[in-house]
């Protein structure tokens, strides 16, 4: 199963727009029965930014809450190191392929349907 990546920084959007963008991407990956998602959300690494990365993960969290989503990894914990990515590689081992598995990427979040 190869792993959707959704682009949300695409064009530079405002955190709203983006989160606009994410409500439609994680609507679309559930009618589809998704079960991982990899989004790209930057982390403000051009200056004090990050506020689309801020932004998603409130959004992820509050679906996390309602049961909308199972869980979400940060990239900084995509890592063999980390007890959640273990267990998600176990049920999931593709991830483990992933072009950022290991490498402390702070811009991308995985979503776990």
């Amino acid at each position: 199963m190869a792993i959707e990546t959704i682009n949300l920084e695409e064009g530079h959007p405002f955190a709203h727009e983006a989160v606009k963008r994410l409500d439609f991407h994680l609507r679309m990956a559930g009618s589809r029965h998704a079960k991982l998602l990899k989004l790209i959300h930057g982390y403000g690494s051009s200056g004090p930014g990050g506020k689309i990365k801020r932004a998603v993960h409130l959004q992820l969290q509050i679906r996390m809450d309602r049961g909308e989503i199972r869980t979400f990894i940060p990239g900084e914990k995509l890592s063999i190191f980390e007890p959640d990515t273990r267990k998600l590689i176990q049920e999931f081992p593709e991830l483990s392929e992933d072009r950022d598995f290991q490498r402390g990427n702070l811009g991308i979040t995985i979503v776990v349907f």
